[in-house]
């Protein structure tokens, strides 16, 4: 059974750009398309995919929407290393395929909240097509260890990165975001990498940090007409 088609907030007129937003474990794309229509601009296109459901270690084995297994939550966790690759497969085709829309890659933003954010950041990393940026919220970056250590060779070592998160965070430590910011800024131009925290915000999001991704989108995917 393939996943149902991701949640769309179409372009106003014709879309020059677009987000490609990934939900978090045991989510859907709806919400956050309910989200980026509440901060749209008229030549973006917001993309908001559905994660196939699967059974999660984590949750005991039960079935929800998921990119990929999570087995734990320490930085020490296994982690589901061929979920995880094939996952972000899933996303660079995606991405192809708004490409072959007329969409060049170079005009898309990636993101993600938690789970997805994980996914987000995993795929900007590895792909070779070239993106405008990447939004992390609430998250990590997943199988660090499997990346040299040093700057990346890729088409996205210089990319533009938001990442965000809340200090009072219970699932996903505060702690998870500043180490991946920090190994961000080793591996892509530590320029370019914005790392902004939210007082009292928990495993959510809130209106100051979706102010704030309005800004980076509107900054990296300005209209070209």
């Amino acid at each position: 059974m393939s996943a149902p088609l991701p949640a769309i907030v179409p372009a106003a007129r014709k879309a020059t750009a677009a987000v490609i937003f990934l939900h978090g474990l045991g989510d859907t794309g709806h919400g956050w398309s309910e989200a980026l229509a509440g901060i749209k601009s008229p030549h973006v296109k917001y993309i908001c995919p559905h994660a196939p459901v699967m059974p999660v270690s984590l949750n005991m084995n039960m079935s929800m929407p998921s990119w990929f297994d999570i087995i734990g939550l320490s930085p020490d966790s296994q982690e589901d290393e061929a979920g995880i690759k094939q996952a972000a497969e899933n996303v660079k085709a995606l991405i192809d395929q708004e490409v072959r829309n007329g969409i060049p890659s170079n005009r898309i933003i990636l993101g993600g909240f938690s789970q997805g954010g994980a996914l987000s950041l995993y795929t900007a990393l590895t792909t070779h097509q070239k993106l405008a940026g990447v939004i992390a919220l609430s998250c990590w970056l997943p199988l660090r260890t499997s990346f040299p250590q040093g700057p990346i060779s890729g088409v996205n070592k210089d990319i533009a990165v938001l990442q965000c998160h809340g200090d009072c965070d219970p699932l996903v430590p505060v702690m998870f975001g500043s180490l991946t910011v920090e190994k961000l800024k080793t591996m892509i131009n530590p320029a370019n990498v914005t790392f902004k925290t939210y007082s009292g915000m928990m495993h959510s999001s809130s209106l100051e940090e979706m102010m704030d991704v309005k800004q980076f989108i509107d900054k990296h995917l300005p209209p070209v007409d």
